[in-house]
């Protein structure tokens, strides 16, 4: 518990450098000057592609076990990756990063975070391009790309992505890899917005788990409003291997992920079966149980 409020004290007053935790800490903050492992001399790894759009519930790890983030974590090639939080969705919300640090230090990694709001760091795509893996929480999406297309984040993630560096996130952290997608984000209700486009079509979070989600997002295809895209369940990931769907995973014996398009006039939604990462045992026992 000690370590805990000094690290609550230490963002509080600006951020983990000011806690006074070290490495071997439960909440690990390394400096910028730490580097990945690179490739031996002479060698050039091929660059992969990869994004994890997940429906939602990404980093819950009591239900999950963080499934989804450990098969993402395992794309980067590296036995101890580098991963990086960016909480923007949230306004940078303590609480954010507090949950991101206790799910994740479940897990064999070095964890940092930069928050655009208030950064420890004097410049973003130094330290960003510097990690293996880089984790979008979720939140309000429509904030969010606001402030990442004016602080030029966007052109850096692009950069990231296209470096190899693995992009994966929950929720907001879902479709802002998309062209477009169906957000909570204004007021009372919810509405198409455009995304960053590193992927083709629309996305659609927490489809089955919110009411009417799956409704809207089926009407905005159908007039117009979205393209044609995929939707995801709480705890279902969408493994994009360069700009096309690679795999469908999840981390819930129950959850799918979904293509939803518009063909004529009506609205076609077709079920993507995933591959459940967790035991065998509990997908039997789901689909018995049902």
């Amino acid at each position: 518990m000690t370590n805990r409020r000094r690290f609550l004290g230490g963002l509080a007053a600006g951020g983990l450098a000011a806690s006074g935790l070290g490495v071997g800490a439960k909440f690990p903050f390394l400096s910028t000057a730490s580097a990945a492992a690179s490739s031996p001399s002479g060698m050039q790894k091929e660059v992969q592609k990869n994004i994890i759009a997940i429906g939602g519930a990404g980093l819950n790890w009591k239900r999950d076990r963080l499934l989804l983030t450990r098969y993402a974590f395992s794309l980067s090639g590296k036995k101890n990756p580098r991963v990086c939080l960016l909480p923007t969705a949230t306004g940078d919300s303590l609480r954010t990063i507090v949950n991101y640090y206790e799910a994740v230090n479940n897990l064999i990694c070095r964890p940092e975070h930069l928050r655009i709001y208030s950064p420890h760091v004097t410049d973003f795509a130094d330290y960003l391009l510097s990690f293996d893996v880089i984790y979008v929480g979720g939140g309000n999406t429509l904030n969010m790309l606001a402030i990442w297309r004016e602080q030029g984040i966007v052109d850096i993630l692009r950069e990231a992505w296209e470096k190899g560096i693995v992009l994966l996130g929950s929720s907001a952290g879902s479709i802002c890899w998309f062209e477009q997608g169906s957000t909570d984000s204004r007021p009372g209700r919810l509405t198409a917005m455009k995304c960053m486009g590193f992927l083709e079509g629309s996305n659609c979070p927490h489809y089955s788990s919110e009411r009417a989600r799956r409704s809207t997002y089926h009407r905005m295809i159908k007039d117009g409003r979205l393209k044609n895209g995929l939707a995801a369940d709480d705890g279902c990931g969408l493994h994009y291997q360069e700009t096309k769907l690679h795999k469908v995973i999840s981390s819930r014996p129950r959850a799918m992920a979904y293509s939803v398009k518009k063909e004529s006039d009506y609205i076609v939604e077709t079920p993507l079966q995933p591959e459940y990462l967790g035991d065998k045992k509990s997908l039997q026992t789901a689909y018995i149980d049902s």
